[in-house]
């Protein structure tokens, strides 16, 4: 059997359709047909040269969902459901150790030592070679959590859930929200846009999303935002303005900083109320150093600051089950659909903000 993969071989270059031969499965691998990869602003940040975890050459893509071809052993999903050939599956896109420090002490997976991803981590040269979701196939490591899907089920609009929905998740799960609470969301990407939906869901009263497109800032007001701030619209101390007329004064009780920017990320400080969190959500790069006055805008105030860094099984449980709760509400998230040969356009449109979400159909 044969596999198709768009493979970068070159930062910044236009990614090459190669056919490469599906290797034999390793004892509880499983190898799925890809139905649909989701094209993330990390793939944007690793085509360019940006992430300094990218080996070459790689077949990019984290986010996918496939249907399974065969299997070396038993599988089972993560709620114990025997799976056969033909069942359509969503996987979790880090795979971890399951017994280091973090694993199996701390019960924090996605900080494991030995986590590695799927599209992020492992080279074309890298044995079982299909490594990447922008292919045709890819294999499954026999640890990698797997969730069957319904027959009712979008994936192209699931595969979202897998990172942007998940990494959102877990930022609400390290900075909850209470009912009555006001969120700012920075950055209405696509995880800005689950980041304000899990904002509305938990209950937040004001739910303010700031960000320069407004196309995405119009969808994430359909997905529960009650405040739109343009930033090209209103300077930092409008904006600051805005959040304390509508907080009486207060300030925002949760800051999520989902666009990447270290001016965001300031600001945010700004805009909390004393007490208050700023979740960094955003961050999947370097991006340099951010300077600030500890005392006035942290000690005094008492904030905290949180990181996050990617997610686990149960922030995907969560996003999975968030989207098909509001399946009507995301209906609109992915964009546009590209076939695998129109792979490097839609890294493009992303990078470009010309889409909200793109999704590859490989096998279409």
């Amino acid at each position: 059997m044969q596999a198709k993969a768009a493979v970068l071989q070159r930062f910044g270059e236009p990614l090459t359709i190669e056919t490469l031969p599906v290797p034999a499965l390793l004892a509880g691998q499983a190898l799925v047909q890809v139905v649909a990869a989701g094209v993330c602003g990390s793939d944007v940040h690793m085509w360019a040269g940006r992430d300094p975890r990218t080996p070459l050459p790689i077949i990019l893509g984290h986010e996918g969902v496939g249907r399974l071809l065969d299997v070396s052993g038993a599988r089972c999903d993560v709620y114990g459901r025997p799976l056969a050939p033909g069942a359509l599956v969503l996987w979790e896109r880090g795979v971890t150790c399951g017994h280091c420090y973090y694993c199996a002490v701390k019960h924090q997976p996605s900080l494991c030592s030995r986590r590695w991803a799927y599209g992020i981590h492992r080279s074309l040269h890298e044995p079982p070679h299909l490594n990447g979701c922008y292919a045709s196939h890819l294999v499954l490591d026999a640890r990698t959590p797997l969730i069957a899907l319904e027959p009712d089920d979008d994936p192209a609009l699931l595969v979202a859930a897998s990172c942007s929905g998940a990494t959102a998740a877990h930022g609400f799960a390290l900075s909850p929200v209470q009912v009555g609470d006001t969120v700012v969301v920075f950055g209405p990407g696509p995880l800005g846009i689950y980041s304000t939906l899990l904002a509305h869901a938990s209950g937040a009263e004001q739910v303010i999303v700031i960000g320069g497109t407004g196309a995405r800032l119009d969808y994430c007001a359909q997905v529960g935002a009650t405040t739109l701030l343009n930033r090209h619209e209103l300077n930092a101390d409008q904006r600051r303005e805005a959040v304390l007329a509508l907080t009486h004064g207060l300030g925002a009780d949760l800051v999520v900083e989902a666009s990447g920017s270290l001016s965001a990320a300031r600001e945010g400080l700004e805009l909390l109320r004393h007490g208050g969190a700023l979740s960094l959500v955003g961050f999947g790069e370097p991006v340099g150093e951010l300077s600030l006055p500890p005392f006035e805008t942290i000690v005094r105030k008492n904030v905290r600051v949180q990181g996050v860094w990617v997610s686990d099984l149960t922030h995907t449980l969560h996003a999975v089950s968030l989207t098909r709760q509001h399946r009507h509400l995301l209906a609109g998230l992915v964009s546009r659909r590209y076939p695998l040969e129109q792979a490097t356009e839609a890294l493009q449109a992303v990078g470009e903000r010309d889409v909200i979400k793109a999704v590859l159909l490989p096998n279409s």
